[in-house]
């Protein structure tokens, strides 16, 4: 029997980003506002990447019930923005994963630099949230999430070939 962590992980991280978005009020400094949601979203990211690892494209299946128990538990806009928003991702991710012939953690690395701004703007500004700030703190959020998996991948990497010498 095959164990899952990551992918029960990803769906709970995305029902809590949303809820987040929801429910935590935003945060003002300076006149500038923003959502912890902006931050968190940086581990939905990463979690995705892993329950890919685990589930490979039926991640898909993953993300819609992540979808489906957000439009039961948040506001019902933010999860039909946030399943839109990471169906476009997904489906560049999908292209990139499945034409360039890099390794993986290359495609990772790739993929996310594409789609995290493309889907980052489609949420926020399908949500209303659209804003220079909230768009830079969920750039490097989800930015810094994947760089540091793809440095832990290369470095895991490294060390197998090391031993294998």
């Amino acid at each position: 029997m095959r164990y899952y962590l990551y992918t029960p992980l990803y769906i709970v991280f995305i029902v809590l980003c949303n809820t987040v978005f929801t429910y935590v009020p935003n945060i003002v400094i300076n006149k500038l506002t923003f959502s912890v949601g902006d931050i968190l979203v940086g581990g939905v990211y990463v979690l995705r990447d892993l329950a890919q690892r685990e589930i490979k494209h039926y991640v898909i299946l993953a993300m819609l019930v992540g979808g489906a128990l957000s439009y039961l538990m948040a506001d019902k806009s933010v999860a039909i923005a946030s399943v839109f928003a990471f169906s476009v991702g997904e489906t560049i991710d999908w292209l990139i994963y499945t034409i360039t012939k890099k390794p993986l953690s290359q495609r990772l690395l790739w993929s996310s630099i594409i789609s995290t701004p493309i889907d980052s703007f489609l949420f926020l500004y399908m949500t209303n949230l659209l804003h220079p700030l909230d768009f830079t703190l969920m750039m490097i959020s989800k930015l810094t999430g994947v760089f540091l998996l793809w440095l832990s991948w290369r470095a895991r990497k490294k060390i197998s070939n090391e031993v294998c010498v």
